[in-house]
């Protein structure tokens, strides 16, 4: 089989799919691909050039996605190169219908898809296009307006598009991209996540190293160094993570990860969200926004290795830190996200490891490869995790795959513990989860295991043991146990022979001492397997139907029956195969009894002992049916002597089982049976017509599996190793062959192909059988003779099997079809109730269809099989398709079927047309379950027969029409699920093609009006709500332009140089759309029919809205009339549409550029002098018409922060744009009929009243889309409605009710938002309308209306030059905190007021420093609502304030001043020492109060401002906060009490949330100072916190502090000061600390700390006096008692820290412990605590623990932890 191109090719294929080669037939495929191939070529391009997109270019496209999956690549590199052009051009066509672009991108998709086989010098592609085609798609301006409709699946091709055109991009790509996305780089704006999502999807970072600086060196240092600043984990920092990952796996060894590593992890470990310390409360939003795992396990892997080690220490400390967490009795929603780590890791690196030695092209350098020891370090700091793991909560499979990776890597590392854990759990019986777990885990591992190799020798002798003491797992009573031990099983008798090759051991001299002990061992197998078989046999006995079953339950298999029976026949399969000769016969021989010697119920027991021996039978087949088919020959005929026997209802027990046997044994190669056919023949006549329904079902399988057999091409057979095991020992020697994988090239598959005899054989049963029984049935059908039920279903199932035995093989069937045609209709015309002969008709027709040999279920079920096994069996370090050899010969298999399944078929033929009207009847006869078994076949073959749907809907639609009467319920019912479909398959009322749709829709509509349609059952109402619902969510906008452009034109000449016919436009039929509306409107004009269908019928009408075709006038008539519609839903839908058509009448408005911009020569971000001009001044508005006239308006926030846009746009003057208040006579026809309607103040009154009304009352929000529809109003007619609208307006602002404050804030923003075009004139005059509008609507707002009043201002601000609302915002900045109308107006206005300032972003710094100004005096408010609405509005005050790299300090006010100010003002509270306590004060006392009242009051303010800005603001203020901490220190309560003040809650939650804050190098000594500091304070409330606060810090900077040792040594330094405090809390509290630490390795357990302790402990204690009961006992302890306690607790933290296992040092430190068992309290206390703690955690492996004791030390352990109680 060696690689040679034959002659027939004049090309080098790029890459086809080798297992084609193995096929028996592959001389034939090469001239049938390149016939394929040539038609393909030819016709895709003809198509493009004659500009046919639908259906030309459609058809041949999926043609070619055909030959792809049929033949992979198997084309030129010039064809390649052209098929990717020509589809990239197609592909990127602006106006291609969503549905085509989708299946286009998916082929490109995949002809991208590997990227070895194209270089970069091969093909360019530009990536604008894409750009363009995702600006289309994902931020559509249309979509919400209802004018497009996307499919929800569209967002993820395109990604996946765009990551495979990457590598194509062109060099000067990466510098025209940042172009193009930096001036979006706005921090406060949404523009930023796109930005960001752009860069992470489109930089392209394969480009080699000679074009690095044209690559990442042009944005590195820039993002990574935004990525640095940014602290709070905004939602785009994820995207800068995923490009970092994908940079960092493309460029090893080229970039310099070192200074970032120890923020990396830092940021991993917080990521991962773990709870930690004692208050473990998490910020919301670190939540929502966390990394990708996969992308940190990819960023991981590509660090590893390199010169400086330094990531593999760090990757040690962060499992180290994190290994408790997996333990299996830790459970939280963050443990998925820690399994996934585990399971990706040892992946990723194995991938790596093979593109650096196993993969031809490299690209890493020397210097950066993975070393031999960085693969030791990193499988050593995976291991503890791992087994941990291994027993999770989440289940043993994420574990399993992470040691089978792990294992290929470093066998003797992984598998020794993994055994060692396994061994016990085969012997318990009282823990099976225990044994389940390691049982899939030595799955994974079985592969390194069994072959052994230099680093693992031992490995195969373990192989016998294991074996041997899995076979009690063959349980009857535990069904998961018994499922995973033939899954062990199996796995390991696949990968080794089971030969006995004893005897070598005299034979042969060269073996190692390994070999020869797997020799010896070998002697079992045959032990194994028989002991196998008894262990089955007890199985089988014990799940026969009669134990099982009561009487009454059905006969079926159940669910798990089932699957033990498919585990147990596969296993016994592959230990057969996998068996030399003379155990196989022994093995027969067993079976062969088992089977003959008992007789078997034919439901349960007997299918699996059936399976057995089938699978005997494969194995050997010879051997097997000599002795099977004489044996049941026998007694089948020695029974069916009598005559009467064959017409009784049930037949004797010992003939079904007997012909069971024989239906399964020959499932066999063909030629095997050749020799007993006449035997086989006599039995079939005897049999196919028995009387008992089981009977004859069995003898059908049995002439089923003999056709098969007969006429299928297949493999005979599956062994491990080619050409089998019977050789002599002496020549060759099985146990070298252990865990082998099959040799691709040399698989010598034993194939079963159809000789001449058997195809005569074949031929010969089916004239004899099938040609009789199409003659009853077509003598029955003519009415010729009769045939009761029975006889009729019995000639179908026979008919049936006939049909399923012999596949596709033969057209026989061909002229004998017609009868069955006839035959459904006469059933159904006679005898419609005989529904299992319908039921057997619609099988056969659904096989004429359908059925190639193998069904396309079965064939997809085993793909999915086939990759599960692949999977855990594979060897990815590798590659290079490395299986065993069984399942290369099972890929081939799956490749010869999925020929048969997609090269035959497709063609539409007449009888298919027949057929399928046939089905037709059969979905819509009287019984439902007939219509749905008809229904479902029906579904499949549309699917499969291109172009019949327009055949079949004609007829569909027959049923719905009203004028039809002679239409039954059912039909109707029939009919209308007939157009639903199934989830998976086609939905008739939804097909891509106008023609359908305009004559579906209409017909749905008006089947309204139908006899048969009755609302009364609910079957029917229900069906035609998924109808309507179902079209609308599957709807998506049909193409009607099909233009093609020109270079696509170009690259399709390429293709086809040979021929050129002239191109002809279709010209697109704008008449067939206005015709469908008609239509609809001349329906919904009578109003006969209910409700129900013009609801139906509205929304219908508004998916055909489009952004490229304009709606017909009448269309928009109706649309407007249905805004005052008595039904919600039509106002509802109407109002939607209306906002649409405005978009589509909206006249275009010309921008011009701006002058005089100048390009910065380096990036600086913020405020700068160029973009000055762009701020809000109030020196500088615009107040008259020559001012507004000169104003360069820029409506986008973003535009300017960052860098300049290239170009950057401003509309025309006013003069340029079209004419403004257009006169009637001036407006287009559509322009007519809303303006007619809008003007009439009958219209508006009633409109106005419907807006108004509550629709869910408590639920109802402001309406974006009602909003919409007033902006295109006002936007397209100027002010023209202004006047009619004004008395409502007024009337209702006036009026306090939500619905009616509602409608008025909608059309209020709708206006502001519309008046963007407007002259000064009319601006100005509408300000003056709303000022005193909206002063009275903020006076009125109520608790209901304040989030509408919020949202129509933010709307109205969004996306607008702040100087073109100066009205507004002047207005709002009057005094809004005035008290006038109590606290809670003065809140809302202020919401109001942020809801406009936060829109704007970085362009008002003035407004906001007047907001400051006004609001700092007021900081010392009573009330709770507007000091937590102060809080919020300072978060956005000082949002600007950000610390971002490349960036001007802000113009808007800063924090640093303000803090200054305010620790100013708190002087009283931070000198004092006493408690600070809240003083409620009246709220009625006038004269001035003390300076302490006024600072708490400010206080509480300043705490509201701290909680809100940790989750909003990007980088934390660290240094302004740190200046605050030591009076929240002093606040803080200690205990979790929820009934303390406001004020003590805000401030433990404040430092809760700063503790989590993310620390900078530079700023941790600072943090250290300043807690060392408060730990010195008088307040022991002040040092607890201290500590509990330490905790959380260091956890979630752990390898920032880490990285800095001086740090380190401060924190110890801190907990082993606070370990002596006087104060007991602290000191219990300052243990538990130092455990923590201990545990997350972030301090080492050395001697001298462990000598300090001791020392501590040995401290004298001063002798108790003797005191007089009377007199008072002393309380304070002395100063000894304080340093022994701390002794005692620094031991106890030590052993408290490892809670899972017992390191070296522990023994010692629990003997020190225990002396002190009786020393006073609270040392006692202490040590009783610790002792149960380590009693209770080391409870469940204490069998292993026990070992590190010495004897003497377990007898003092044991006397401590038995309680003494026990004996009193």
């Amino acid at each position: 089989m060696e690689e040679a191109t034959p002659e027939t090719f004049k090309f080098v294929p790029q890459k086809d799919i080798v297992y084609n080669k193995l096929l028996p037939y592959a001389d034939r495929l090469d001239d049938e691909s390149n016939d394929l191939l040539s038609k393909i070529k030819g016709n895709l391009s003809r198509a493009v050039q004659l500009r046919e997109i639908w259906p030309g270019v459609l058809f041949w496209t999926r043609k070619l996605s055909t030959y792809m999956r049929l033949y992979g690549r198997k084309f030129s590199k010039e064809d390649h190169v052209l098929f990717i052009k020509l589809l990239y051009e197609l592909v990127t066509i602006p106006r291609l219908e969503i549905s085509m672009m989708q299946g286009l991108a998916r082929l490109l998709i995949n002809l991208l898809k590997k990227r070895d086989l194209l270089t970069r010098e091969d093909l360019e592609l530009k990536w604008r296009p894409l750009y363009e085609l995702h600006e289309r798609i994902l931020f559509s301006k249309t979509e919400h307006l209802g004018l497009n409709w996307f499919p929800n699946s569209v967002e993820s091709v395109l990604k996946v598009l765009v990551k495979n055109c990457r590598p194509y991009f062109s060099e000067s790509a990466t510098q025209e991209m940042l172009d193009e996305w930096r001036p979006l780089l706005c921090p406060f704006d949404v523009t930023m996540q796109r930005a960001i999502s752009y860069f992470e999807l489109f930089l392209p970072t394969t480009l080699p190293p000679e074009l690095h600086h044209k690559g990442f060196k042009l944005w590195f240092d820039e993002l990574v160094s935004l990525w640095v600043s940014v602290q709070n984990l905004p939602s785009w920092e994820v995207h800068l993570v995923n490009l970092f990952a994908r940079l960092a796996n493309d460029n090893i060894g080229y970039i310099d990860w070192d200074p970032y590593i120890p923020k990396i992890f830092t940021r991993i470990l917080r990521s991962l969200n773990l709870p930690v310390g004692t208050s473990q409360m998490i910020v919301p939003r670190y939540v929502t926004s966390a990394y990708d795992i996969s992308h940190v396990v990819l960023w991981v892997s590509s660090l590893l290795g390199g010169p400086s080690k330094q990531a593999q220490a760090q990757l040690s400390g962060l499992f180290n830190s994190i290994a408790s967490f997996f333990h299996p009795s830790n459970h939280g929603r963050w443990l998925m996200k820690l399994m996934k780590l585990l399971q990706h890791l040892p992946a990723s690196v194995v991938r790596r490891l093979h593109r650096e030695r196993y993969k031809k092209p490299l690209s890493v350098p020397d210097s950066h490869k993975l070393t031999e020891e960085d693969i030791t370090n990193f499988v050593e700091s995976m291991m503890q995790p791992v087994l941990l793991a291994m027993f999770s909560k989440t289940g043993s499979l994420d574990a399993a795959q992470a040691l089978q990776n792990l294992a290929l890597m470093r066998p003797e590392l992984v598998i020794p513990p993994v055994l060692e854990r396994t061994y016990p759990a085969l012997e318990t019986l009282t823990e099976p989860h225990q044994l389940t777990a390691t049982l899939s885990c030595m799955i994974g591992v079985a592969r390194s295991l069994v072959s052994g190799g230099q680093r693992f020798p031992e490995g195969p002798t373990h192989m016998l043991p294991l074996l041997m003491r899995a076979l009690p797992g063959v349980d009857p009573n535990d069904f998961s146990k018994c499922m995973i031990t033939f899954q062990f099983i199996a796995t390991f008798v696949t990968l080794v022979p089971l030969v006995d090759c004893s005897s070598a051991l005299h034979e042969r001299t060269d073996l190692t001492e390994v070999e020869r002990e797997m020799c010896s061992a070998s002697a079992e197998f045959e032990d194994f397997v028989l002991q196998f078989m008894d262990r089955c046999f007890a199985l089988i006995d014990s799940s026969t139907l009669e134990q099982t079953r009561e009487e009454t339950e059905t006969e079926k298999m159940t669910h798990l029956e089932s699957l033990v029976e498919l585990g147990l026949s596969s296993t016994f399969s592959t230990i057969l195969t996998q068996c030399s000769l003379d155990i196989f016969k022994v093995a027969l021989e067993k079976v062969f009894n088992f089977a003959t010697t008992n007789i078997f119920e034919t439901r349960v027991s007997g299918r699996m002992v059936a399976d057995m021996c089938r699978a005997a039978a494969k194995c050997h087949p010879a051997e097997s049916l000599k002795v099977f088919v004489p044996h049941c020959a026998n007694a089948i005929n020695q029974i069916a002597v009598n005559e009467e026997v064959l017409n009784e209802e049930e037949l004797d027990k010992e003939l079904l089982w007997n012909l069971q046997l024989l239906s399964e044994v020959t499932r066999v190669d063909g030629d095997k049976i050749l020799p007993y056919r006449s035997d086989l023949v006599q039995i079939l006549q005897l049999t196919l017509h028995l009387k008992c329904k089981r009977g004859y079902t069995l003898a059908c399988n049995l002439l089923h599996h003999i056709l098969r057999s007969l006429a299928l091409i297949y493999p005979t057979e599956y062994c491990s190793v080619s050409g089998g095991f019977n050789q002599p020992i002496s020549n060759y020697l099985p146990i070298k062959d252990w865990g082998r994988p099959g040799d691709l090239w040399k698989l010598d598959i034993r194939w079963h192909v159809p000789s001449v005899e058997e195809t005569s054989f074949a031929f010969y049963l089916l004239d004899l059988i099938l040609q009789l029984e199409l003659q009853r049935l077509r003598r029955f059908a003519q009415g010729e003779q009769d045939m009761n039920r029975d006889d009729v279903l019995q000639s179908l199932t026979i008919v049936q099997h006939c049909l399923l035995g012999t596949g596709s093989h033969y057209a026989v069937g061909l002229p004998t079809e017609f009868p069955y045609i006839s035959f459904a209709d006469y059933i159904l015309e006679h005898s419609e109730d005989d529904t299992k002969s319908l039921f057997s008709i619609i099988k056969i027709i659904s096989d004429l269809l359908h059925f190639k040999g193998s069904h396309k279920h079965e064939f997809d079920s085993r793909w999915k099989s086939f990759n599960l096994v692949k999977k855990s069996m594979e060897n990815r370090l590798h590659g290079r398709k490395q299986h065993i050899r069984a399942l290369l010969i099972d890929r081939v298999m799956l490749q010869h079927e999925l020929r048969k399944l997609t090269m035959e078929g497709c063609q539409y033929r007449s009888i298919h047309q027949e057929l399928m009207r046939d089905l037709l009847r059969l979905s819509t006869s009287t019984y439902s379950q007939v219509r749905s078994k008809a229904q479902n076949v029906l579904f499949t073959a549309l699917g499969t027969y291109n172009f019949c749907c327009r055949d079949l809907i004609p007829h569909v639609l027959e049923f719905l029409n009203p004028d039809n009467s002679s239409v039954t319920q059912q039909q109707f019912k029939g009919a209308l699920y007939c157009l639903l479909g199934n989830h998976s398959g086609v939905c008739l009322a939804n097909l891509h093609d106008w023609e359908c749709i305009a004559l579906t829709w209409p017909a749905i509509v008006r089947s309204g009006l139908s006899s048969a349609m009755s609302l009364e059952k609910p079957s029917i109402v229900r069906l035609f709500d998924d109808l309507a619902d179902k079209i609308h969510r599957q709807y998506e906008t049909i193409g009607i332009d099909f233009s093609i452009p020109i270079e696509c034109c170009a690259v399709a000449k390429q293709l086809m140089i040979t021929e050129n016919p002239c191109p002809k436009d279709p010209i697109p039929s704008e008449q067939e759309v206005a015709e469908g509306l008609k239509r609809q409107e001349a329906k919904s004009s009578d109003s006969v029919e209910p409700w129900k269908f013009e609801h139906i019928a509205i929304g219908f009408l508004s998916l055909l809205l489009r952004d490229d075709h304009q709606l017909p006038p009448a269309a928009v008539t109706f649309f407007v009339k249905s805004l005052n519609h008595d039904s919600l839903y039509v106002r509802k839908v109407a109002i939607s549409a209306v906002a649409g058509i405005m978009k589509q009448i909206k006249r275009p408005h010309t921008k011009i550029p701006v002058s005089g911009m100048k390009e910065l020569s380096d990036i600086v971000a913020g405020d700068r002098q160029d973009n000055r001009w762009l701020q809000y001044n109030t020196s500088s508005l615009p107040r008259s018409q020559q001012d507004w006239d000169g104003c360069v308006f820029v409506e986008k926030t973003h535009w300017g922060y960052y860098s300049w846009p290239r170009k950057l746009l401003m509309y025309a003057p006013l003069e340029e744009q079209p004419k403004q208040s257009l006169a009637r006579e001036e407006m287009t026809e559509r322009e007519q009929i809303i303006f007619d309607h809008f003007s009439d103040p009958v219209f508006i009154n009633q409109f106005v009243e419907f807006l108004s009304l509550e629709d869910r009352k408590g639920k109802d929000k402001f309406s974006p889309r009602r909003f919409c529809l007033f902006k295109g109003l006002f936007r397209n007619f100027c002010d023209t409605f202004v006047p009619v609208l004004r008395p409502h307006m007024e009337r209702l602002v006036a009026d306090s009710h939500e619905s009616k404050q509602r409608c008025v804030a909608e059309i209020i923003s709708g206006l502001i938002r519309g008046s963007k075009h407007w002259s000064y004139s009319k601006v100005e005059c509408l300000w003056a309308l709303l000022c005193p509008l909206l002063r009275t609507a903020l006076s009125n707002i109520t608790i209901e209306t304040y989030a509408d009043w919020g949202t129509c201002i933010a709307t109205a601000c969004e996306s607008r030059d702040p100087r073109k609302l100066h009205w507004l915002f002047e207005m709002l900045m009057e005094s809004p905190v005035n008290g006038e109308g109590g606290s809670f107006v003065d809140a809302c206005r202020l919401y109001v007021l942020q809801g406009g300032l936060a829109q704007q972003e970085w362009r008002v710094p003035e407004l906001l420093h007047r907001l400051l100004q006004y609001l700092e005096p007021k900081l010392t408010q009573v009330y709770k609502n507007v000091r937590e609405r102060i809080g919020s509005v300072l978060t956005y005050i000082f949002m600007i304030d950000v610390n971002l790299p490349y960036t001007r300090p802000t113009s808007s006010p800063r924090i640093t001043d303000f803090t200054e100010r305010i620790l100013l003002q708190l002087k009283p509270l931070t000198e004092g020492d006493e408690e600070i306590q809240n003083h409620v004060v009246e709220e009625n006392e006038v004269g001035e109060q003390d300076e302490r009242t006024q600072a708490i009051k400010l206080l509480k303010t300043v705490l509201k401002w701290l909680i809100a800005s940790a989750g909003r603001s990007f980088s934390t203020a660290v240094v302004d906060q740190l200046r605050l901490l030591p009076l929240l220190f002093k606040i803080a309560p200690v205990e979790n009490d929820d009934s303390y003040d406001e004020l003590k809650r805000d401030a433990k939650t404040c430092l809760s949330l700063m503790s989590q804050g993310f620390l900078y190098t530079e700023q941790i000594p600072m943090v250290l100072s300043v807690l060392k500091e408060i730990a010195g304070s008088s307040s022991w409330h002040a040092r607890y916190t201290v500590l509990t606060y330490l905790q959380i810090m260091v956890f979630y900077n752990l390898f920032t502090f880490m990285s800095d040792q001086k740090a380190v040594n401060d924190v110890r330094a801190l907990v082993i000061r606070l370990l002596e405090d006087e104060q007991l809390e602290v000191r219990e509290m300052a243990a538990t600390t130092l455990s923590g630490f201990l545990q997350c390795n972030f301090l080492s357990m050395d001697p001298p700390m462990q000598a300090h302790f001791e020392a501590l402990c040995k401290t004298c204690l001063p002798k108790k006096r003797k005191r007089d009961l009377g007199s008072v006992v002393d309380t304070i302890p002395s100063a000894d008692l304080v340093r022994r306690h701390a002794g005692v607790l620094g031991l106890s933290a030590c052993i408290l820290s490892s809670p899972y296992d017992v390191p070296t040092w522990m023994p010692q430190l629990l003997m020190d412990l225990s002396a002190h068992l009786n020393d006073t309290q609270p040392i006692e206390m202490t040590v009783k605590k610790t002792l149960s703690n380590f009693r209770r955690t080391h409870h469940d492996n204490w069998q292993q623990h026990k070992q590190q004791f010495t004897d003497d030390q377990l007898l003092v352990l044991t006397d401590l932890l038995v309680s003494p109680c026990y004996y009193a």
